[in-house]
């Protein structure tokens, strides 16, 4: 029989009058309070924790390649979700950044490869509240059946 494992992480983040997620690959959280024109992945700024700050249960759960991660980004008037895949190559040890890819790529920022969206692809009605300050939730749940 198999337990399905399950875990789940909050970040609070905040846009920023500089954001402009049209980055074609990735998409990144940051715990920074500044953001340049030239950052086109960052979809949020102040973010309350990073990788390395998740529980241990999701890192575990990251850090298998038959984890599903579905990422849920919601803003005043919007939301979207992403859907991703752990990786056993992932370190989650970046204290600032979290980076969703939708290639397989790792890097001690990474929290999910393979992902189905990256900042270019996001719902636009997001992307304006994040420029005009909007505070953005960003639910990340990890599933996987086959853990024992």
């Amino acid at each position: 029989m198999l337990e399905l494992k399950i875990a789940l992480e909050r970040i609070i983040a905040y846009g920023h009058p500089n954001i402009r997620a049209t980055h074609r690959t990735t998409f990144e959280i940051t715990k920074e309070s500044w953001l340049t024109p030239r950052g086109d992945c960052i979809i949020g700024i102040r973010a309350s924790k990073s990788p390395k700050e998740f529980s241990s249960e999701m890192k575990k759960l990251l850090r298998n390649n038959n984890t599903l991660v579905i990422v849920v980004l919601l803003t005043e008037n919007s939301y979207d979700y992403v859907l991703g895949h752990g990786s056993s190559k992932l370190s989650l040890t970046d204290d600032t950044r979290s980076v969703f890819r939708k290639s397989g790529f790792t890097s001690p920022n990474t929290v999910a490869i393979m992902a189905n969206k990256a900042a270019k692809d996001l719902n636009r009605e997001i992307v304006n509240d994040l420029r005009n300050g909007s505070r953005l939730d960003v639910i990340i749940l990890a599933i996987n059946p086959y853990i024992t």
